[in-house]
């Protein structure tokens, strides 16, 4: 019988902690945060956990080789049952977004979710899976921005998602390039890195950082250093020693240290208590990683 905590492990569920900050950057930089941020940041958790389930399932292979200790390889979670999770996780997320946003959200969910599962399945091997994977996070950030009204430019009346979309792509694209960094160096946690890798992805990690800086403000300024010196400090250790250990640690704290980020991209959009609330999640998931991995 699969026991809760394999469940847990095989949706690396601490690192969903890094998720609910995609929506919530997103709304606030739209300018659409309001009751239903919160269902879209559930929305948005449970189709995390659907593509965690879903790659395990697809790599079960692999890992039988690479990963034996993972729960598929070991027997503790069933194959079959793994394929369930991942879909049931994937149409509980669906409903859970359609039910906060209807028509907008769905709109905007159901392509994260295509997006999610053609990643796992088809673009995770490829020389597109970095993209892919940005992609994912990207959308998830418009998702935030899927359901507000605004009016255009001269007081025009304007589609009320179009203009939230717009209005949130920056940050969209801002955490997508932080994604695109954490991908690339996770297809060397099993070989170990080209010392080329960290150079191009330590670089976009300075890029990323003075992207979410905004206009003069202590506080998205104080969480992007905090994001740029923890995640850099990271890739500058697999500058020196690009080994696999090294390279799964710098991914370790892309994924735990993107609240931070996502914190100060909140902030820089004039919810300052909000991104820090946000940003208190990475060092929350930086213990948890401890217990279990998030890679």
């Amino acid at each position: 019988m699969t026991r809760l905590a394999d469940l847990a492990e095989l949706v690396r569920a601490p690192a969903a902690l890094s998720v609910p900050g995609d929506v919530l950057s997103g709304a606030a930089a739209a300018g659409t945060l309001d009751r239903r941020t919160p269902a879209l940041a559930g929305a948005s958790v449970l189709l995390y956990w659907a593509g965690m389930a879903a790659n395990d399932w697809a790599d079960r292979r692999l890992d039988a080789v690479e990963r034996p200790e993972r729960p598929i390889p070991s027997g503790r979670v069933r194959p079959a049952a793994a394929f369930g999770v991942a879909a049931g996780l994937t149409a509980a997320g669906l409903a859970l977004a359609g039910a906060a946003g209807g028509r907008r959200a769905t709109a905007v969910a159901v392509p994260l979710a295509a997006t999610i599962w053609g990643y796992d399945l088809l673009a995770k091997n490829t020389a597109a899976g970095p993209a892919v994977m940005a992609a994912c996070r990207g959308l998830d950030v418009l998702l935030g921005a899927s359901v507000g009204p605004g009016r255009g430019q001269a007081g025009r009346r304007t589609a009320p998602a179009a203009r939230g979309l717009v209005r949130a792509l920056p940050a969209a694209l801002t955490v997508a390039a932080h994604t695109w960094t954490v991908t690339a160096l996770s297809r060397r946690e099993v070989s170990g890195a080209d010392r080329r890798l960290p150079r191009a992805t330590l670089a976009g990690t300075a890029l990323v950082a003075a992207t979410a800086l905004g206009r003069p403000d202590p506080v998205p300024v104080a969480l992007a250093a905090g994001y740029a010196g923890r995640y850099g400090a990271a890739q500058a250790r697999v500058l020196a020693d690009p080994s696999p250990a090294r390279v799964r640690a710098a991914v370790g704290a892309g994924i735990t240290g993107l609240p931070a980020l996502q914190g100060a991209l909140t902030a820089r959009a004039g919810a300052r208590l909000l991104g820090l609330a946000v940003a208190a999640a990475a060092p929350l998931g930086h213990r948890l990683a401890r217990m279990i991995s998030p890679t």
